[in-house]
């Protein structure tokens, strides 16, 4: 048992554990070039926090693409994976955050709105893998985020009270799916621009400043003032 008591830690992956909205970017950028939509970094960053699944049917919807939503979704993963094993970045803070809680023993989960593929791929080519096994991804559970339903399938899979999970998030969708879920949640913007969501701001630890403000020592001493024995 850790000094953290019962805490359980689930982490978002894209934009929260890893930079991955770029290779996320570059990718629906293609798929889209080829459908004959110009999409650019803004028009990204409203998508930042929600699942693939569903960022796909709205843009069948919204561009009137033709294409059943599955196709659409295994031609970005064939896109996005190439980018993301030839470089993914890890955030260093987090890195660090995953590794002390690892050896403390508290249990961690991965909760993602990616396809299973695509975190397992981010996983493995990171190496955070090797403390993160227990994962959850979207496709998995009825609903994506907000709903809580990747929140509390991940609780489910490490045997943990949702009272006593902390989800740490960079989008405000799944900042709301925390709450839903009846989890504690520490808010790190990806997009600092939209951290004056009334889902960040209503989080219990919030770094509005996004990564640039986070650190693993904060995190883990939030983590101890909320632990019970």
């Amino acid at each position: 048992m850790s000094n953290l008591g019962t805490i359980s830690v689930i982490f978002d992956l894209d934009g929260t554990l890893v930079d991955s909205e770029p290779n996320y970017y570059e990718a629906s950028r293609e798929l889209l070039a080829e459908h004959g939509v110009e999409y650019t970094w803004a028009d990204n960053e409203q998508y930042v926090g929600i699942g693939t699944q569903e960022t796909l049917a709205t843009w069948k919807d919204r561009y009137g693409i033709g294409v059943p939503v599955a196709e659409l979704l295994t031609e970005l993963d064939r896109r996005y994976l190439a980018l993301a094993r030839a470089d993914t970045h890890v955030f260093p803070e987090m890195r660090k955050l995953v590794e002390q809680l690892h050896e403390a023993g508290v249990p961690m989960a991965v909760a993602s709105g990616s396809s299973r593929a695509a975190i397992d791929a981010i996983l493995a080519g990171t190496g955070l893998d090797t403390h993160l096994t227990s994962v959850v991804s979207a496709d998995e559970v009825a609903q994506g985020k907000p709903a809580p339903d990747v929140f509390l399938a991940a609780a489910a899979l490490l045997g943990a009270e949702p009272a006593d999970c902390v989800v740490l998030e960079d989008a405000a969708p799944g900042a709301t799916a925390a709450h839903a879920a009846g989890m504690r949640c520490i808010a790190i913007p990806y997009v600092t621009a939209h951290a004056d969501a009334p889902a960040f701001t209503a989080a219990d630890l919030f770094l509005p400043g996004g990564q640039a403000e986070f650190t693993a020592r904060a995190a883990w001493d939030y983590l101890a003032s909320v632990s019970r024995p």
